[in-house]
């Protein structure tokens, strides 16, 4: 049995209390590890270190091409470790072995493309008012609490770590309790390659007592989140207390655009890949597919006979195409929603069930599941879901889809299929989402901005941007004129001058 321990000030340690966390493959109910229980004491502690680190200096103090040497090494064993790794995080997520091989090597990538942004930095020098000089550097915010979700385990805890090292702060980081196995493997891998004692930090543990903990402490200068707006929404409130610097990547209700148009086929194909990729458990998921009101009946047919072909089974399985939801709890709130959607009036045309044959009723699978004849008030169109479940709308003209896509709370994700460039432009430019593709679905990329408008949150990951989310800017102004600058006179020249003017 594998056990899974905090990681404190360069110590792997058990927790303040000994209780553990069983850890459950989602294709089996399995128990695959068990992890430590964390406590606040035990935040307490992680959050010390890496304060008594930052102000040490040990790491923010290192130039900056020596800060990416250290995350070039770890790329590097990331790589060695790839194949390892991609079982690991099927087994401990559940996705298939085909996306969970995409996580690793984006992983890799991620910690080499800001080893390579760290040591370009940008600032300004602005031409003022002589004899001054005035010029920005940027430096590290300090103590980092980083805390990511589950669907991701590993390529989410990259996204948060490798920034906020490169920048040079020290870190606590709180991994999802459910899926914890690869996010302590990079740990171990950061240790390995000799990252100072105290910059790193992970305890494991729920998100109401770990979390909460690094959310309120005065000693954590910024929290970084992905997760669900409603929790979001909570640690932004506690981290009022020393008004901390805060990132939120939350909730979708991601609308996906089809025209009449389109290139037919290819929509269809990338609708499917856009909501059932990740068993749909992925924020930024289409989970709204609005199509033009011509070809509603032709979608929705072809769409469902689609659905009904993916292999839904184990990750580990040759040839699965989508696997399980991460856990029991996660699957019976999913398959409420679907009860919810038939309550409400939706038309149930595919899936809905949990999925129990051939070997699958040990699992938490549900099949991929079609709404139609959906209303915009609906709960299944305005609340996230995060499971394989879709509904399709139809529309009229271009401004009855972009109303109908920002028509909820989140702003995440959004996709225009048509072959008309100009009208692509149109929508995408008026639809509120941070993160858009046009006549495609979801592919994103280190070098670009990650993050939503609205209540799918605040700041972003990746690219420059996400660098920047961990760096202070600071103004510094250059007296190039030595000498007493004479605003205020003193007492014995003022009275001369008076003297001398009577």
């Amino acid at each position: 049995m594998v056990e899974l321990r905090h990681f404190i000030n360069g110590e792997w340690t058990t927790g303040s209390n000994g209780e553990k966390r069983d850890i459950i493959n989602p294709a089996t109910g399995e128990m695959i590890a068990q992890a430590q229980e964390g406590t606040a004491e035990d935040a307490k502690k992680a959050i010390g270190a890496a304060r008594a680190a930052f102000d040490s200096g040990v790491w923010s103090d290192l130039p900056a091409s020596e800060r990416a040497a250290y995350l070039l090494k770890i790329a590097d064993k990331i790589d060695e470790k790839h194949d390892e790794w991609t079982r690991l995080e099927t087994m401990d997520n559940g996705k298939p072995l085909r996306e969970a091989d995409a996580d690793v090597s984006d992983a890799a990538q991620c910690f080499r493309y800001y080893a390579g942004l760290i040591t370009k930095p940008h600032g300004e020098t602005y031409e003022v008012a002589d004899p001054m000089q005035a010029m920005v550097v940027r430096e590290p915010v300090g103590v980092c609490g980083l805390i990511v979700p589950w669907n991701f385990p590993l390529l989410m805890s990259v996204w948060k770590i490798a920034p906020a090292l490169a920048a040079g702060n020290t870190i606590v980081f709180k991994p999802s309790e459910v899926t914890p196995i690869t996010p302590t493997k990079l740990i171990e891998v950061i240790e390995e390659v000799g990252v100072p004692k105290g910059v790193v930090n992970m305890v494991m543990g729920a998100g109401p007592v770990v979390g909460k903990e690094i959310a309120e402490s005065d000693e954590v200068d910024m929290v970084s989140f992905t997760g669900g707006t409603k929790t979001g929404r909570t640690i932004m409130q506690a981290a009022t207390g020393n008004l901390k610097k805060i990132s939120l990547e939350l909730g979708g209700k991601s609308p996906n655009i089809i025209f009449e148009d389109a290139d037919f086929e290819t929509a269809v194909d990338w609708a499917l890949f856009g909501i059932y990729a990740g068993s749909g458990q992925v924020c930024s998921a289409g989970s709204r597919i609005l199509v033009q009101e011509s070809i509603y009946d032709k979608f929705v047919s072809r769409f469902v006979e689609r659905a009904k072909q993916i292999h839904v089974g184990p990750g580990n399985e040759e040839n699965v195409e989508m696997g399980p939801l991460v856990s029991r709890e996660h699957m019976e709130k999913v398959l409420s929603y679907i009860e919810i959607g038939q309550q409400e009036g939706a038309r149930l045309v595919c899936g809905g069930t949990r999925l129990t044959e051939n070997g699958l009723d040990k699992g938490f699978f549900v099949a991929p599941t079609v709404f139609v004849d959906v209303k915009q008030d609906m709960r299944i169109v305005q609340e996230e879901i995060f499971g394989p479940v879709v509904t399709i709308q139809t529309f009229k003209t271009e401004e009855e889809a972009i109303q109908l896509a920002n028509g909820t709370k989140y702003g995440l994700a959004a996709a225009v299929f048509t072959v008309d460039g100009a009208k692509a432009m149109r929508v995408i430019k008026k639809v509120r989402s941070g993160i858009t593709w046009i006549n495609s679905y979801h592919p994103t990329y280190n070098e670009a901005p990650w993050g939503g408008y609205k209540q799918s949150g605040i700041g972003r990951s990746l690219g420059t941007y996400g660098l920047e989310e961990f760096q202070e800017i600071k103004q510094i102004n250059i007296n190039l004129q030595v000498e007493p600058i004479g605003w205020f006179e003193e007492t014995t020249k003022k009275k001369e001058k008076e003297k001398i003017s009577t």
